[in-house]
């Protein structure tokens, strides 16, 4: 009794804010800036100690597979020395830049533990005390929790067990027998490094067959037709996909690659998985360096039994099956996330019942996540003033 009668007694004392931005990634910098500019005073609350953390911990291989055009925040352009597809190191720089030159006032250190709805505004519990305000936009990002299968007979396995997540320096698997398992964005971002790393064995596991891209047509970056490919129906975008998957790579089934369960727009849309992108690892699949194999039937200590009863024996197993967005403990009593833990709602789209509660960069898009979060931010930023002039979101 005296947790709920206390609490909303101390909140009384608290000074109800405009606007609280939970999370200052992409998508958090982006709408923390759209607001501000539209007039919304706005705070900015970061668990880590600095800016881009996700990113200082990725492998120094990284590069975004959305071209620098199209991924930069709102009103910054990149260098002009920067590469087609800017290396992680330089996106840090980006956010950075960012954030200083549009003078964003973010709070590290500052977790966000649960948000509660009071009627007429929000109470955010953190790391250092209760904060109140009109809105909360949580954009702590879809890619928060690195997710690991619990595969059966995996706590026996004598190898290496890691997500993708923790993929480090790809030079330090050469001369290992590497298994990767998904073929998503993350699997064909590992298996890109490793066709260059002279491993003693290279396996890709795989349910589902891709949806996969080149990262370039001749000299054309792929991705910079994504804004026309964001506006057309998803069957057409599907099917263009398709096309162009089968004009560069031919029918990958024959290497052994299951296929696709439905089109890549679709199932971006439906299930939230992205498009693949390659860049050496199907050449690596056709001439044998990458070996496709049956989904996982079990571990045992030495080795992986697969689907169709086959044994492998991998050193290093790099689990690239995807990730969470750990909103269950923030915000699972309010009925507003779905069975995978995503937001029902995202960007300018918000729950009548539950009014001053947004989610935005939760949801991959064909566009990349950078641009994206400029559309979602702007679209936030609209419904919250009523800035006439801000466009609208769109998917």
């Amino acid at each position: 009794m005296a947790d709920t009668t206390i609490r909303p007694m101390l909140e009384l004392e608290v000074a109800v804010e405009p606007a609280i931005v939970i999370g200052a990634g992409a998508a958090g910098l982006a709408v923390a800036q759209a607001l501000i500019k539209a007039g919304v005073p706005t705070a900015i609350l970061e668990k880590e100690r600095r800016l881009a953390e996700p990113w200082h911990r990725r492998h120094q291989q990284l590069h975004l597979n959305t071209h620098r055009d199209l991924s930069a925040l709102p009103g910054l352009v990149f260098p002009e020395d920067t590469p087609a597809f800017p290396h992680r190191n330089v996106v840090i720089r980006h956010m950075n830049d960012f954030r200083e030159a549009n003078q964003l006032p973010v709070e590290f250190g500052v977790a966000v533990e649960t948000i509660v709805f009071r009627g007429d505004h929000w109470a955010v519990r953190t790391s250092a005390g209760s904060r109140l305000a009109r809105h909360v936009i949580v954009a702590t990002g879809r890619d928060r929790e690195p997710f690991t299968p619990q595969w059966k007979g995996a706590q026996g396995f004598a190898g290496r067990i890691i997500h993708s997540a923790d993929f480090g320096d790809a030079k330090s698997y050469a001369g290992k027998k590497v298994l990767i398992v998904g073929a998503g964005n993350s699997g064909f971002d590992a298996l890109n490094h490793l066709a260059r790393v002279d491993t003693a064995a290279l396996w890709l596991s795989a349910r589902n067959g891709p949806a996969l891209l080149p990262k370039r047509v001749g000299k054309i970056a792929v991705h910079r037709l994504s804004p026309l490919m964001a506006r057309l129906p998803l069957r057409v975008a599907d099917a263009v996909i398709a096309a162009t998957q089968r004009l560069v790579f031919g029918d990958l089934t024959k290497f052994g690659m299951p296929p696709a369960p439905s089109g890549g727009a679709s199932r971006l849309t439906a299930d939230y998985t992205a498009i693949a992108a390659d860049d050496g690892a199907v050449a690596a699949i056709k001439s044998g360096k990458i070996v496709v194999v049956p989904a996982i039937r079990e571990f045992t200590r030495d080795g992986v039994i697969l689907a169709d009863g086959s044994l492998i024996d991998p050193d290093i197993v790099i689990a690239a099956t995807g990730y969470r967005t750990g909103l269950e403990r923030m915000v699972g009593d309010l009925g507003v996330l779905d069975g995978k833990g995503v937001p029902l709602f995202n960007g300018g789209d918000a729950d009548p019942k539950l009014p001053g509660l947004w989610f935005t960069g939760m949801r991959p898009s064909i566009r990349g996540c950078f641009a994206n979060a400029a559309i979602l931010g702007k679209a936030i930023a609209r419904r919250i003033a009523g800035a006439s002039h801000l466009p609208a979101g769109s998917r």
